[in-house]
């Protein structure tokens, strides 16, 4: 499947890119951010580095073309929360506009991961699904409305969207930002200040992030499902003083475990048994295995959690990190001032000047700061002016006929009205430039933006036609593989049949049972010692979960790793009815993925073909095939038939013993007749010459065979066991 997974990068969602895609699928990634790197993520198919805002989404969907669309919702490490007022407006606007892509999209399934945070108050038994939501604060309002959004685009547009709520999510930090949840934060207090706060009565019930990743995996991959809000828990319950504990075992016996006092204790534990009935999902990591785990990891690398101090910088840095806001606001001001000092000096000397006594010193130093920067320093320049000219003109003037003057009012309001217009219509100016920058930025960047979606699609494009004529495991290479049966005799197919599923599922340890009744399969040709570990008769019909898979025409992978089980395996049927399985050993866990058991799927069915074409080859012949109205191979027929057994047992692709039964006056029929009823289903009884009447069993050893020809000669009939070859007559 095409999956979409829309987030920043961190642990959560590296976690999900390795799971799905060691389980075959082709994962893309939408980062939310123009400034993620590649090498942030694990490996995937595909980064879209743009923003939630960008008006391009749609465009990523139709070159994505999701099955799957999972946004990663509470935990986004695009959001950090720090600011809950503008993180909350942004996370709404996110989700919008990918549902919006979604919907544009018109297919596929949308998941939202939600949180226990929708809960805010204090619950005394578990939360189901079906309980209205009480969310307090910011995020948590943000994250509860993204539920609702999704139920309206559920309900308004009948789109498959799933709302899934994660219950007290824990993981292995990498870096001091991981560390957002219960158990880390404990951990970290533990380490830098040896003490550990708790909430006294409070009840948690934390779930590893691997868990959640596999339980995400059973919605991805599920055909349908039957709800539309899911809750995903640990089902452990425990107080946050029981974690604390465990946690200061682990970390430093010697730290305090303090409740915290005057907060009220509010238990929020989600019922997850709805996710569990439906998915039956079982749960890997055990709490305080794990808790030790974590510990240990944080006290190794402790210097990359413990809080780094500024004190190391030198001081101009700090200064300039806490004040350089306020340094870059005032340096304007200052330069303003040092201009008007420059300004009153000229002003006092071109008034002795009868050529510059007219010059108006400071209209121009003024509209000098009107232009350069603007309304804001026009006005404090002409306030500055008009403490200036006061300034200059007290001396000469009595202060009281300087305030009664009207020249004195014309020149304030020719300051002010001549600095504010200009300084107004350079704000102006600047404002237009600035929008027409912003525009030609914003129309150069969606024709980058659609510059690089073409680039990736001309890239999936390329990669795609690589993987239909190069690769390895191809349909069009898996058919040249099994094509490869039709130089085999008819006898000779399902021998090779083994060889050739090993060359596809690149495993050297197959092995081939066919089905003798509803209970018992026999083998038939394996490639290996290990292969045919199991034996050569099996009672499948009490294999549980393996023959629950084969027969209903499923692949079975041992999940489990069971050493008594193949680690894949399927039934090949006809009709309904099972007739043949193959088994596939040797295989390591990466490659037990869902596209390796595709391609057992495919190849399983084209050995189907080859083998009902040399049956049907056979039936066609069966009258010339068999003597009379027995089930004795004429000599032809025999004689092809044990070349090809001696051929595939020199190949070790199967075991055989050749039994000759002497005839001595004996009649043919009454001795054939006799022969019959000691052989199993899956031996051949035949003729090779006239004296005497052949057995052949097939995937037996000479010691084996003992037990077959001991039950001839109490018989009375002259049997005995042929070694070193046939010779044909």
């Amino acid at each position: 499947m095409n999956i979409l997974i829309t987030g920043g990068s961190g642990t959560f969602s590296n976690n999900l890119l390795i799971k799905l895609r060691k389980e075959g699928h082709r994962v893309s990634v939408l980062s939310g951010s123009r400034f993620s790197k590649k090498e942030d993520y694990q490996k995937h198919f595909e980064l879209y580095k743009f923003p939630y805002d960008a008006n391009c989404i749609n465009e990523v969907f139709e070159s994505a073309a999701p099955d799957v669309t999972i946004f990663m919702g509470a935990f986004d490490t695009n959001f950090k929360w720090k600011n809950e007022e503008s993180d909350a407006v942004r996370y709404s606007g996110a989700l919008a506009n990918i549902l919006m892509g979604y919907a544009m999209l018109g297919k596929g399934r949308f998941i939202y991961l939600s949180s226990n945070e929708v809960f805010g108050d204090n619950y005394s038994s578990d939360i189901s699904e079906d309980t209205m939501t009480t969310p307090n604060g910011f995020k948590a309002q943000a994250i509860a409305q993204g539920e609702a959004m999704c139920e309206g685009y559920r309900k308004h547009r009948d789109m498959d969207i799933v709302t899934v709520r994660l219950d007290h999510v824990y993981n292995m930090p990498q870096v001091r930002e991981d560390i957002n949840d219960t158990l880390t934060s404990m951990c970290l207090e533990a380490l830098e200040e040896k003490t550990i706060h708790f909430v006294k009565d409070k009840e948690v019930s934390l779930l590893y992030e691997n868990d959640a990743v596999e339980a995400l995996y059973k919605i991805v991959s599920a055909s349908k499902h039957d709800e539309l809000i899911y809750h995903i828990s640990s089902g452990n319950a425990l107080t946050e003083e029981e974690v604390a504990n465990m946690v200061r075992d682990a970390m430093n016996p010697e730290c305090d475990v303090i409740s915290t006092p005057g907060v009220k204790a509010q238990s929020v534990i989600l019922d997850g048994s709805r996710f569990d009935n439906e998915f039956e999902f079982a749960r890997y990591v055990d709490l305080a295995l794990m808790i030790k785990r974590i510990c240990a990891h944080m006290k190794r690398k402790g210097y990359v959690f413990m809080t780094e101090e500024e004190e190391g910088l030198p001081f101009s840095q700090r200064l300039k990190k806490r004040l350089g806001w306020f340094l870059k606001a005032i340096v304007p001001f200052i330069e303003n001032i040092v201009v008007f000092i420059l300004c009153v000096f000229l002003a006092s000397q071109s008034a002795q000047s009868d050529y510059l006594a007219k010059l108006d010193i400071f209209l121009l130093y003024v509209l000098l700061f009107s232009v350069l920067s603007g309304q804001q320093q026009a006005a404090f320049s002409a306030l500055l002016s008009v403490l200036g000219y006061f300034y200059l003109n007290g001396g000469l003037r009595n202060g009281y006929d300087l305030l009664l003057d009207s020249n004195t009012y014309v020149w304030i309001a020719q300051i002010f009205i001549v600095g504010l217009a200009v300084g107004y219509l350079r704000d102006q100016i600047v404002t237009i430039k600035k929008e027409n920058i912003e525009e030609n930025e914003y129309l150069k960047q969606q024709v980058d933006d659609i510059s690089v979606i073409n680039e990736t699609n001309v890239r999936v494009k390329n990669i795609l036609e690589t993987q239909v004529v190069n690769q390895a495991d191809s349909i069009g290479m898996i058919y040249g593989i099994t094509a490869s049966l039709d130089q085999y005799s008819p006898e000779e197919v399902l021998f090779y049949a083994a060889e050739t599923v090993g060359k596809v599922v690149k495993s050297d340890d197959i092995a081939i049972y066919q089905v003798a009744n509803r209970d018992y399969a026999r083998l038939f040709s394996s490639t290996s010692v290990r292969a045919r570990s199991l034996g050569n008769s099996i009672k499948y019909s009490d294999m549980e979960e393996f023959y629950e898979d084969i027969s209903s025409n499923r692949v079975y992978i041992n999940r489990g790793m069971d050493s008594k089980y193949p680690q894949m395996a399927y039934g090949i049927l006809e009709n309904g009815e099972l007739q043949m399985i193959v088994m596939v050993w040797g295989l390591s866990w990466e490659n037990m993925t869902l596209g390796q058991a595709n391609r057992l799927t495919v190849v399983s069915a084209l050995i189907q073909n080859a083998v009902l074409r040399a049956n049907r080859y056979l039936e066609a012949l069966e009258a010339q095939r068999y003597e009379g109205d027995s089930k004795m191979l004429e000599r032809e027929s025999f004689k092809s038939l044990v070349s090809a057994f001696l051929k595939a047992e020199t190949k070790g692709l199967t075991e055989c013993s050749v039994v000759r039964i002497d005839l001595e006056g004996k009649d043919r029929r009454e001795v054939v007749a006799v022969v019959e009823k000691s052989l199993r289903q899956s031996d051949y009884l035949g003729s090779l010459d006239d004296n005497a009447v052949y057995a052949l069993l097939s995937n037996t050893s000479e010691r084996d065979a003992q037990f077959v020809l001991n039950r001839f000669i109490e018989k009375g009939l002259d049997a005995r066991l042929i070694e070193g070859g046939i010779s044909w007559n």
